[in-house]
């Protein structure tokens, strides 16, 4: 278990767990809570490419010290996302699949191709 083409979703949930359970933080998680925690995570990820150019943003993914943060932030938002879907038995896989599906009927392909219009302004 240590890429992503090795590693399987559950591994991921088991992972986060015994990481919880061993330092006794399920009285802290619940859902609201770790909906709270993902929020502000992604604003420390939000952070790091405040004011910045695209190509700015980009170089930062070329400097090991600068992509390093980069993951940090990123897997401070999975784990969230993780444990809730750990603590609430959540099928992340069928979830993105449905979801997925969902964005499809809604943004098809000859209405959405190229634009970053909602949906909900299509004609």
């Amino acid at each position: 278990m240590e890429t992503d083409t090795e590693t399987k979703v559950h591994e991921l949930k088991t992972l986060v767990k015994d990481f919880c359970v061993e330092r006794d933080w399920d009285q802290f998680h619940d859902a609201k809570e770790l909906a709270i925690a993902l929020s502000i995570e992604t604003g420390e990820l939000l952070e790091l490419f405040r004011f910045k150019s695209k190509d700015e943003v980009n170089h930062k993914f070329t400097i090991p010290k600068e992509r390093e943060r980069i993951e940090d932030e990123l897997s401070d938002c999975f784990f969230p996302i993780l444990r809730i879907a750990q603590m609430y038995n959540i099928d992340l896989t069928k979830s993105l699949i449905r979801k997925i599906k969902k964005n499809g009927e809604n943004y098809p392909i000859e209405k959405s191709k190229g634009k970053h219009t909602k949906y909900t302004e299509f004609e």
